[in-house]
């Protein structure tokens, strides 16, 4: 009898492309495993970029070139005494196969698994994945186009999956993204209302616009923000109000 404990598969998914889903699922993996302490795999299905696994070859390359970095990740691994978590890429098609045959057969028990999936309901097989994730968190913009694909595909997810299919699905959450301080647009407030009348959830925390999202490393730097190997740097995570976007990301998943 297999008692092991079952992951919690976890997905940034969004039918847009550019509002952040490798971005932050870089950012909440690294955070769990090197800082949480939790035990963390990432599946990389997103076909043809796989940008998480460019991002951990380019992440390795930099922390090699970096004096700082090196050191700050030789002290971090040999304080946490465990390995980088692995980002494994595979097919969008029989993933969550995969994933649960890769929980069973690792040395160490995972607590998480993230996904970073296609974004697009086209992909053969997306829809089957969906299902089988325990939660979805959802990037949204105020920007027409990214709020009605995404109002969309997350009303199809709730209708169709959640209420009618067999599915892992425990909730979908939509949070706010790329929030410009400076701008008190009505369009919050009109998007707001509509998410509420349309019976979906919306998270409290909003994250600030910060050009760190969109940084890759420089040569000589100190911090990192989104890395696939060091934890987000906390003054940044402050910066942009990741720390209490953390807090209310666990609070969601009950880990």
């Amino acid at each position: 009898m297999n008692t092991k404990k079952q992951p919690l598969f976890i997905a940034f998914s969004s039918q847009k492309g550019g509002v952040g889903k490798s971005t932050f699922t870089t950012l909440l993996a690294s955070i769990l495993h090197y800082r949480l302490g939790y035990n963390v795999a990432v599946f990389d299905a997103d076909f043809p970029q796989h940008s998480l696994m460019k991002m951990k070859t380019r992440d390795l390359a930099m922390v090699m070139e970096n004096q700082h970095l090196k050191k700050l990740a030789y002290k971090q691994f040999t304080t946490i005494n465990k390995k980088a978590y692995p980002v494994i890429q595979h097919k969008a098609e029989n993933i969550l196969e995969a994933a649960h045959e890769f929980s069973e057969t690792s040395t160490v028990a995972i607590d998480v698994i993230f996904f970073d999936l296609p974004g697009t309901v086209n992909t053969p097989g997306i829809l089957k994945a969906l299902a089988g994730i325990n939660y979805i968190f959802t990037p949204i913009t105020a920007d027409r186009l990214v709020m009605e694909s995404t109002l969309i595909f997350t009303q199809l997810l709730q209708d169709v999956i959640m209420k009618k299919g067999e599915t892992s699905l425990k909730s979908i959450q939509l949070f706010w993204n790329q929030v410009d301080g400076r701008e008190s647009t009505p369009l919050y407030t009109i998007y707001n209302d509509l998410i509420q009348q349309l019976g979906l959830n919306l998270m409290d925390t909003q994250i600030k616009n910060s050009t760190r999202f969109r940084k890759e490393g420089e040569e000589n730097t100190k911090t990192v923000f989104r890395s696939t190997l060091l934890p987000a740097d906390e003054n940044l995570m402050k910066a942009c109000r990741l720390d209490i976007f953390i807090n209310e990301f666990l609070k969601i998943i009950q880990l």
